[in-house]
């Protein structure tokens, strides 16, 4: 049902979160004000309603929208009703923190995404401006895209988003708009905004890439992301050399929450915290943690969550470890978040991380297989291919569980990972061990949706059994598979005493290694009797099955995702070619993987999965020593050979096969809502519902979360 808002219901909740704040270092003040922003244009629940029924699985409509090479689908949060108030409570709260961030990410993937986000948002909501002009269309596509993407660029491929509409439309429709809507600078008139913003979209060459991986390029100084301004790649290679310090154990991640500028010819580090970058956001996540904090299950997760939030007052690296342990350490919550500075794959360098956050509960029932799969860890370790002096003799602290997604933001949304497995510093999966999720309700989703729109697998799987198999076993074959890579690939394996991080080694290929060599975990126990023995698996078809689709898709359906002409530069891409074309080609003597033509048609065939699976395996063992060892030119000349390039022929052919088949590449999530319901000042309810409109989510997201300054 809708609510309408209303100033007393708003008030109500202010009133209700100052009276409940745990301390917090601003004013009482200040406070407040931050409150009333918080609850402003928040819908408010009435308190005689009570959490509605679930929406059964028929009843959903998983998929939304589909435009450009996206599609808008919609996830189910099965079992929320059934969670207790003070859990639904605590939720909600970082429900509220993860959305908080949302302007960080379009700032950080370029300097002038919130200017122009907000003046698409204002173009939209402008009603006198809507018509079904083709204008107007593929301005409505253009801004989707945007949303989707944080900012100007594509979310994958990270090339500039080039507006199929006119200019001079675009300066029609900034012009109807009140001026006092538009993101106009100090002093700046209407028609100087439009001379601005006209090249900023419509020229190919002004930030042409967020993240460029071309190798022999000065990668900072040729990506557009705003992670660095001024200055070289080699400047910031040596200023963060200079900060390493191979002989200490236990090394905070240097730079991961900062930008790095150059002021009086000096470099320096602007970092994201309370008081620095980012100040307002962060306020407001910290606000809402610290909601969080006195609903807290128990005390582990409530030190992880003060932890969290004192990172985040400070700045301060050691503290944001000190936090990860804290996180890893609470095993027994139901509910968990992920929120913070993550995610390196934004930064050529792999040195900053991206805002992102994801809150869920437990699955309970679902986690008993990834669970399985983790109390083995051990075995998986002793058993792999990798030279001894690279395996873990003691592997610790693995918990491994599916998860039902509540909410996503920043990095994570709308394209999300459909597995975790953090913290990222080595030390502290070493010694305290990490954390492995598959995120249940949004593979489920992806499932679902996959039901719609022509198949893909009939398409370009090479044999009637091929397809059989992957109908009867697909959907298991990749849950393992993700179980595996999460929870015992970047958990496996081990760096060599006095060898730097893969950031500080590998470099710009590090990325790509760490997620190939997590895939070729999975991918040579996948094909393992002991799946079957510990009960996740009934027989090695579904391994076959996982092997046919990993070698079709790293050879052939990934390029769909690619326009004519470009080569692979996305670090999960590279992997997933550079693991599939190294094992074709050292297996085309005795022909385990076999190149077949068909009726003008390009297919894939395995003929033997056992000697594809030892292929896997001696990959597995190289990508390891590079990692341990840090051989840098091995990474570089292991991607760049089988990672990179890409065959004109065969992309043009797999672009016309696609076509046809009306199916978008790629799919992200309108999220779902949570409602507070209050009574007599306390949270006695939260109710959860699902939108179906995408541009109205991201309409809402930009009055409610519109928090930072144009330029930070």
């Amino acid at each position: 049902m809708k609510h309408q808002r209303s100033a007393a219901s708003a008030f109500l909740l202010a009133s209700l979160l100052v009276g409940g704040c745990a301390k917090n270092t601003t004013s009482s003040t200040s406070t407040a004000s931050a409150t009333a922003s918080a609850v402003q244009a928040k819908e408010m629940v009435s308190v005689t309603q009570s959490s509605p029924p679930q929406v059964t699985e028929g009843e959903f409509t998983y998929v939304a929208d589909q435009f450009a090479d996206l599609r808008i689908l919609r996830y189910r949060v099965p079992g929320f009703e059934e969670l207790t108030t003070q859990q639904k409570e605590l939720l909600y709260y970082l429900y509220e923190a993860a959305l908080s961030g949302r302007d960080i990410i379009y700032d950080q993937n370029y300097k002038h995404n919130l200017r122009i986000r907000r003046t698409l948002d204002a173009l939209v909501a402008n009603k006198r401006d809507r018509s079904t002009s083709p204008d107007w269309e593929k301005l409505m596509e253009y801004t989707k895209r945007v949303w989707f993407s944080n900012g100007i660029h594509h979310h994958y491929s990270t090339n500039k988003l080039v507006p199929e509409f006119s200019q001079a439309f675009l300066a029609e429709s900034i012009k109807k708009v009140p001026a006092r809507q538009l993101p106009l600078q100090p002093g700046e008139s209407v028609e100087a905004f439009i001379n601005w913003i006209t090249p900023l979209l419509f020229d190919p060459t002004i930030a042409p890439k967020r993240v460029n991986q071309a190798a022999g390029q000065d990668l900072i100084a040729t990506s557009a992301n705003n992670y660095y301004e001024g200055v070289t790649q080699k400047e910031v290679e040596d200023f963060y050399a200079k900060k390493s310090n191979k002989k200490d154990l236990t090394p905070v991640s240097h730079g991961l929450n900062s930008k790095v500028v150059k002021e009086n010819g000096q470099l320096v580090e602007k970092v994201w915290k309370v008081g620095g970058m980012y100040d307002a956001a962060i306020k407001r996540i910290v606000f809402w943690l610290e909601k969080a904090i006195p609903v807290a299950e128990n005390d582990q997760q409530r030190l992880a969550l003060q932890k969290l939030a004192q990172y985040y007052r400070t700045g301060d690296l050691k503290v944001f470890d000190e936090y990860n342990i804290a996180w890893v350490n609470d095993v027994n919550s139901k509910t968990d978040v992920v929120n913070g500075f993550i995610e390196v794959y934004g930064d050529p360098l792999g040195i900053k991380a991206a805002y992102e956050s994801v809150v869920s509960f437990r699955d309970e029932e679902a986690t008993k297989r990834i669970k399985a799969i983790g109390d083995q860890a051990q075995w998986f370790e002793d058993n792999s291919p990798l030279l001894p002096q690279h395996k873990k003799k003691n592997v610790v602290g693995i918990t491994a569980k599916v998860i039902t997604t509540v909410v996503e933001a920043g990095d994570a949304a709308p394209s999300t990972p459909i597995g975790i497995n953090l913290p990222n510093a080595n030390w502290i999966r070493k010694e305290h061990g990490s954390k492995s999720v598959n995120l249940g309700n949004i593979v489920h989703a992806y499932n679902e949706s996959a039901n719609t729109g022509g198949s893909a697998l009939s398409e370009f799987a090479f044999s009637p059994e091929e397809i059989d198999r992957a109908k009867k076993y697909g959907s298991l074959a990749s849950d393992l598979h993700t179980d595996m890579h999460e929870v015992i690939g970047h958990a496996s394996g081990q760096i060599n005493p006095g060898v730097g991080t893969p950031k500080e080694t590998l470099k710009s290929y590090a990325s790509t290694i760490e997620e190939g060599r997590a895939d070729l975990v999975a991918l040579y126990y996948v094909m393992d009797p002991k799946l079957v023995q510990i009960g996740v698996m009934p027989s090695l078809d579904a391994g076959k099955a996982e092997y046919d689709g990993y070698i079709r898709n790293g050879l052939m359906t990934q390029l769909s995702r690619l326009a004519p002409g470009e080569h692979l530069e996305e670090a999960h891409m590279r992997n997933r070619q550079m693991v599939a074309g190294w094992v074709y080609e050292k297996g085309q003597k005795d022909k385990v993987i076999e190149k077949v033509t068909r009726d003008g048609k390009t297919y894939f065939r395995i003929n033997d999965y056992q000697k594809l699976r030892t292929l896997f395996g001696q990959l597995l063992r190289e990508t390891q020593r590079i990692t341990s060892e840090g051989d840098y030119n091995a990474a570089k000349n292991l991607v760049e050979t089988y990672g990179v390039k890409v065959d004109p022929a065969l992309h043009k052919e797999v672009l016309q096969r696609y076509s046809k088949l009306n199916i978008a590449p790629y799919a992200g999530f309108i999220q779902p809502k949570l409602s507070p319901v209050v009574k007599d000042g306390k949270v006695v309810d939260v109710l959860i519902t699902y939108p179906a409109n995408f541009t109205q989510q991201m309409l809402e997201y930009g009055e409610v979360y519109n928090l930072l300054p144009n330029y930070n």
